[in-house]
């Protein structure tokens, strides 16, 4: 393959800077295995060092692509550099390249959501009594706090973090040293390999490494993002939706989130929710083109075969976009009870305080408030506006029975705040709850923090460890 069919060698991501990582980690393990002699191992590192010192004095180069780079290598250090791909294939390469971007753009990713899920944490905190409505098919549901909300926002980002951490057990496995699908007939240790590149592991078949793995691998990682992508545009629907107002209860801070209209002075758009929102869409095509490159091909084709199969730049600023629009959102708490009492959001608790205090069947407390909501929209009421007499008369027709409540009790379970506050499930909005939901997803995210630290940690030991033998053979 050569020319411009050669998409799957194409540069991307910090592929130049990977595949000097991987030169000088095939350079040792060829000198450990016995199958470079020391002055020749020696001379080809120097080279290999002087390459990269023209490089960083120069334009960085565009592509990672081996046929590019040993003719410029031989340059310098003649043929004999030639040796330097011993035992490999540019197929190992690729694919040892693909898996380096992809846990580079995986760490940063999480990085990211890590900073978004503390944003949500700290935003909800002062928030615990503010009530919200909430919707279902577009209609409003029942109230909520905006803490609650947000929580729930944060389970949901910490649920991306999570798929990610998962994959990166299969994506920090590596395939060098498997050549094109075979490995070779010279006895280089694959275990070194691996860890002077800080992989965990191997993909242990040859065939599979470069030829079924790489497909699998890269599709992991993108599925995770497409339900980040997707999720991110639910977020930034849910607080768009409140513009359609004259009177919003959540906007965003006026000021570098917002826009104006070049012809209504009066607007202030949600510049950064509809940027989520689009950026949102454009990840969720980014990721379904690794599925759409990859299917119906045989295996070992060119069309799945990129150096940077799911770059993280896009997955990094849908997420840093996230963190900012939950830090500027703002939420005004008399507008947003108001809204809930406009409403009938409050008529579960109707049903369910029928049953608690009186036994009635759940069923025919719920027909009772449907009617009474019926009634009171047909006379231009509001829930708390409605006679408790007209309550009281309803209940009769409807049951035969009186109405086993008396105003204080009915006026209570209409409330916002007994509704709210009066939850006794786990993971609901009371107090109790979401100050316990605080506490644990703050302990979470230092554990993924932690987890981050970690990964990090480990490649630069590897790096540190890599360079060292590196330095040696080129001193010999």
């Amino acid at each position: 393959m050569s020319g411009d069919l050669n998409q799957s060698f194409r540069g991307g991501g910090r592929s130049v800077e990977f595949l000097d990582e991987v030169n000088a980690a095939s350079l040792v393990a060829l000198v450990e295995a016995g199958v470079l002699p020391g002055d020749v191992a020696g001379r080809i590192a120097r080279a290999v060092a002087e390459l990269r010192a023209r490089d960083a004095a120069a334009p960085p180069r565009s592509t990672a692509d081996y046929l590019d780079y040993e003719p410029r290598l031989v340059e310098i250090g003649g043929v004999e550099a030639t040796r330097l791909h011993t035992g490999r294939s540019r197929q190992d390469l690729a694919s040892t390249l693909a898996r380096m971007n992809l846990r580079d753009g995986l760490l940063r990713v999480v990085e990211a959501l890590c900073a978004a899920q503390e944003a949500v944490i700290e935003t909800s905190k002062g928030h615990e009594r503010t009530i919200i409505p909430t919707y279902t098919h577009g209609v409003q549901a029942q109230p909520t706090t905006f803490a609650h909300y947000l929580l729930g926002v944060g389970a949901m980002l910490a649920r991306n973090t999570g798929r990610l951490c998962e994959a990166w057990a299969r994506v920090n496995a590596c395939p060098l040293g498997t050549a094109a699908l075979a490995t070779s007939s010279f006895p280089i240790d694959r275990d070194r390999l691996a860890a002077l590149l800080g992989f965990e592991a191997l993909v242990v078949n040859a065939y599979d490494a470069n030829q079924l793995a790489s497909v699998d691998c890269a599709m992991e990682v993108a599925c995770a993002l497409q339900i980040l992508a997707v999720q991110a545009g639910q977020f930034a629907q849910d607080v768009h939706a409140p513009y359609a107002s004259p009177r919003p209860w959540l906007l965003l801070r006026t000021g570098a989130l917002t826009g104006t209209s070049s012809i209504m002075p009066q607007k202030r758009n949600p510049a950064a929710i509809e940027q989520l929102r689009a950026q949102a869409s454009l990840l969720l095509v980014d990721a379904q083109s690794v599925a759409m490159l990859s299917h119906n091909v045989r295996s070992g084709m060119f069309d799945y075969r990129m150096y940077d199969p799911v770059p993280a730049a896009r997955p990094v600023a849908v997420v840093e976009l996230i963190g900012k629009v939950v830090l500027g959102l703002v939420v005004d708490p008399e507008r947003a009870l108001a809204e809930v009492r406009d409403d009938y959001s409050t008529t579960t608790e109707i049903a369910d305080t029928l049953l608690t205090r009186a036994e009635v069947p759940f069923r025919t407390g719920h027909h009772y408030a449907s009617l009474l909501t019926d009634h009171g929209r047909s006379h231009g009421l509001r829930l708390h506006e409605i006679a408790f007499a007209d309550a009281q008369r309803i209940y009769l027709e409807q049951t035969g029975s009186p109405l086993p409540l008396d105003e204080t009790a009915f006026r209570e379970a209409i409330s916002p705040e007994y509704m709210v506050f009066g939850r006794r499930g786990r993971g609901g909005p009371q107090l109790s709850e979401v100050q316990r939901m605080q506490d644990d997803q703050s302990s979470a995210l230092a554990a993924m923090r932690r987890w981050l630290d970690q990964a990090r940690n480990r490649l630069s030991d590897a790096a540190r460890m890599r360079d060292a033998a590196f330095a040696a053979i080129a001193a010999r």
